[in-house]
This record gives structure tokens, C-alpha cells and sequence, in this order.
């Protein structure tokens, strides 16, 4: 299975990202989790969204295309879901109701250094998926509070209770993601 991950934040030591490596390491042998760079994708311009448009967007939604499954993790700003992400859907939900990401098994994920860990910005991603007609796992979610303190020197997990979980929400949602396909 090949699952395009995408990260909702651009900063260099991000937990999103971190968070996206680690689903990667606790994902099943035959899954391959791929990370897409968002940080080069320019804002959303109806008059640059022809036929051909500016390369980094179609690298997004060739990457969208050829993948089996997506997985966002978001962080959360102001309880919502960075621009940056945002953007990048605006991107891809292009054309509206036949795009790349209608029917596109989606896992959603968050990490925070809040208490509930994203879970207000996932609330939000689910209303953006739901209006591209996206299907995302729901049950059960994956929200990583206090993120500052979860991963060590290396990006890894620190805590094993944590890696079991994200291991179980990995098999779930390759599962999940078999029964979209059928």
C-alpha cells in the first residue's frame, strides 16, 4: 500500500512531521509512507488553476493520484488547521466534486503541545474533507498531546504506550483502507 503523508506544518523540527515519521515506522512492512513537501506551493489563484498549472501543485496532485491512502497530520492553530494546509487542499479539490481527492481514503492525525493534542483542528480537517468528498478514518482517531515532550533527540517516540497506540492506528486504518478499495 502506498500512503502519501502530509504534514501541516513547515517548520523544520515539527511534531507534525515527526509525528508522520513515526506512523511510517509503525506502519506494516508492505505500506509505504511517503512524505510531500508542502512548503513550495503557492496560494490558491483561480487564474493559475488551467490546464497547466504551476509545477509544485501538480507535483501535489500527481502524488494524490498515484497514492492508495493519504495521511495529514495537522497542528493547530488557532483551534483550526494552518493555512498552509488548507492551501494545499484548495489546490487538490480542483475541480470542485471530481477531483483528486474525491473518494481518496484519508487518515487523519494531529500532534500539539496543547492538552487535546489537535483535536479541534482535526474537527475542522474532517469539514474540508468532507466538502471534497474525501472519506477519512475516524475510529479511532490519533491526537498527540504535549508534543513538545513525546519524541526524543532522534524524532522517535519516546513513550511506548504511544507507539502502541499510533502501531494500532496504523492497522486499523490500512485495514480501513482495504474496504475502500473493494
Amino acid at each position: 500500500m502506498k500512503i502519501l503523508a502530509i504534514s501541516g506544518s513547515l517548520r523544520k523540527n515539527s511534531f507534525n512531521t515527526q509525528l508522520l515519521n513515526a506512523a511510517a515506522v509503525a506502519a506494516d512492512e508492505d505500506t509505504l509512507v511517503t512524505l510531500f513537501e508542502l512548503a513550495d506551493i503557492p496560494l490558491y489563484n483561480q487564474d493559475l488553476d488551467g490546464e497547466i498549472k504551476p509545477a509544485p501543485v501538480q507535483a501535489f496532485i500527481d502524488a494524490i493520484r498515484e497514492a492508495d491512502a493519504l495521511l495529514i497530520a495537522t497542528p493547530e492553530y488557532n483551534y483550526s488547521v494552518p493555512g498552509v494546509l488548507k492551501n494545499a487542499l484548495d489546490w487538490a479539490s480542483r475541480p470542485a466534486f471530481n477531483s483528486v481527492l474525491k473518494g481518496k481514503p484519508t487518515g487523519i492525525i494531529s500532534s500539539s503541545m496543547s492538552a487535546l493534542g489537535g483535536a479541534r483542528a482535526q474537527i475542522h480537517l474532517r469539514d474540508i474533507l468532507v466538502a471534497t468528498l474525501t472519506p477519512f478514518y475516524l475510529v479511532p482517531d490519533f491526537a498527540l498531546a504535549a508534543s513538545h515532550n513525546a519524541f526524543d533527540e532522534h524524532g522517535s517516540l519516546v513513550d511506548a504506550g504511544t507507539r502502541s497506540r499510533l502501531e494500532n492506528y496504523m492497522a486499523g486504518f490500512a485495514a480501513w483502507v482495504m474496504t475502500q478499495h473493494t
